[in-house]
């Protein structure tokens, strides 16, 4: 059989019929996911927070309540991470998808000093966290049938910050495992992830406040949006990537690559 041209060639990312699981989902990032898998088709979607009255209102705001469960869940414990794969699988019969987007920032501060607790809690969220729900799912579903996990990293996992580097270190520790589980998981699952920039969201609001600059910082000219990562999740957990597995994709006004530390 030939290669087909180029008006055969499918080219709309589409999630039809698969379930997600998107772990800190109450807002932002979390939320726009969410609403995006469900535009491109998905059959359901289970979100995460670990305040009910945020998830129940994100639930709310998203609307088709026939596909989307809401689930108050830790996002660093493994009672948690049972918790929203289980509720994936008994709602909607499947967990395809898992994004792993659930973060924190509370260790702000040169290293040398910083607030052990806060930095503890940073890691364990930020990096212990989507390995907890990679295992759960791998245990519970994709072990057997298969699936896409997409960690939502960030260009800090890239690049040294000043006073940040509890987070960025915990972010490119997930860039790192992001890796690693893409060579373990392989054949049947892969593992993939998206690193934003500056993105419009309550937890980077000390970076965007000051727009002239936030937006001086990235060679695009612009903070980015939560739309802007859930497309690139959604074309990353769709079929258009169906070759793609290990890499953590920059989302970040090309604020990565024209820094002199990369």
């Amino acid at each position: 059989m030939g290669r087909p041209g180029p008006g055969a060639w499918p080219m709309e990312e589409r999630v039809d019929g698969r379930v997600a699981v998107i772990t800190g989902a109450s807002r932002g990032i979390g939320e726009a996911i969410a609403a995006a898998v469900l535009a491109a088709g998905a059959r359901g979607v289970v979100i995460t927070s670990r305040n009910p009255e945020n998830i129940a209102g994100a639930a709310d705001r998203l609307g088709e309540a026939d596909r989307v469960a809401a689930v108050v869940a830790r996002s660093d414990t493994e009672e948690g991470a049972a918790t929203a794969v289980g509720a994936a699988i008994e709602r909607f019969g499947s967990c395809d998808v898992l994004v792993n987007n659930a973060a924190t920032n509370p260790a702000y501060g040169p290293l040398t000093d910083v607030d052990l607790g806060a930095l503890k809690r940073t890691w364990e969220i930020n990096l212990l966290g989507p390995l907890l729900y990679a295992r759960a799912v791998w245990a519970a579903w994709m072990r057997d049938h298969g699936g896409v996990i997409c960690n939502i990293a960030s260009v800090g996992g890239r690049l040294p910050g000043w006073k940040m580097g509890a987070y960025n270190i915990s972010k490119a520790g997930l860039i790192y495992m992001t890796r690693h589980l893409a060579y373990e998981l392989a054949p049947t699952v892969r593992v993939v992830g998206v690193a934003p920039g500056v993105v419009r969201t309550r937890l980077s609001r000390v970076l965007w406040e000051d727009e002239e600059r936030g937006a001086a910082m990235h060679p695009l000219g612009r903070i980015g949006e939560p739309i802007d990562v859930a497309s690139a999740v959604v074309f990353l957990c769709s079929d258009q990537a169906s070759w793609v597995t290990g890499v953590t994709l920059d989302v970040d006004g090309g604020i990565a690559h024209s820094s002199p530390y990369v």
